[in-house]
């Protein structure tokens, strides 16, 4: 399996606790804007840094430029977001089997949203099942419909089931919580619920659902 982590320009005091040494974390990395100064921060070069690089200093722009072989600058005025330009990356051009997104959350709830959002635009759809964004707090996956089997994370509590477009036929079958065929036609959030034992089994007919393992 090819893992392509990137790391964006969300706020460090939200990054999940393995970034404290990167250098454990398999797979290549793709950094966007401050993502990529940051990372060099802790000795990781990416392979390929991507952005309009408007939210680093002159001397902090050279030390990229000395430092990384492939930057891709862009315009500040543009139709993707940085995040959306790194991802694109990820998985056309490192072809990979699995995207680890740090730094999506926190900091200004535009930011967190458009990157909640990516799995629903066409483009991304096809690949929602690669994706995941970590943070301090949570992991978020995306599903399509089908029938899972999720395992628990040891250090998270919680688990919530976000459907993210109208979606019918969900089944929560022995969360602690359970629904029978629920449907909705407005994105809502199934929050606080928990896994009984290791594993939890959920399904849905049609819709796109973001599952949420998450901790105080």
């Amino acid at each position: 399996m090819t893992r392509v982590n990137l790391l964006v320009g969300g706020p460090v005091s939200e990054w999940a606790p393995e970034l404290a040494h990167p250098e454990t974390i398999d797979g290549q990395w793709v950094t966007a804007d401050r993502g990529t100064w940051r990372l060099l921060q802790k000795n990781i070069i990416p392979v390929v840094a991507v952005g309009d690089f408007d939210s680093l200093s002159t001397s902090e722009r050279e030390i990229v430029q000395s430092m990384v072989k492939d930057i891709r600058s862009v315009q500040a005025e543009k139709d993707d977001t940085d995040t959306q330009l790194a991802l694109t990356i990820a998985l056309t051009e490192l072809q990979a089997d699995q995207v680890v997104i740090y730094g999506a959350t926190g900091g200004r709830v535009d930011h967190f949203l458009a990157n909640l959002f990516i799995p629903l635009e066409e483009r991304f759809k096809p690949f929602l099942a690669r994706l995941e964004m970590r943070d301090r707090q949570n992991t978020i996956r995306f599903y399509g419909p089908g029938d899972y089997q999720l395992q628990k994370e040891d250090d998270k509590t919680y688990l919530a089931f976000v459907p993210l477009v109208p979606t019918t036929g969900l089944n929560l079958i022995d969360e602690r919580y359970r629904l029978v065929n629920y449907q909705t036609q407005v994105p809502i959030s199934w929050a606080s619920n928990e896994f009984i034992g290791s594993t939890g089994r959920f399904s849905f007919k049609t819709g796109i659902v973001a599952v949420i393992q998450s901790k105080d």
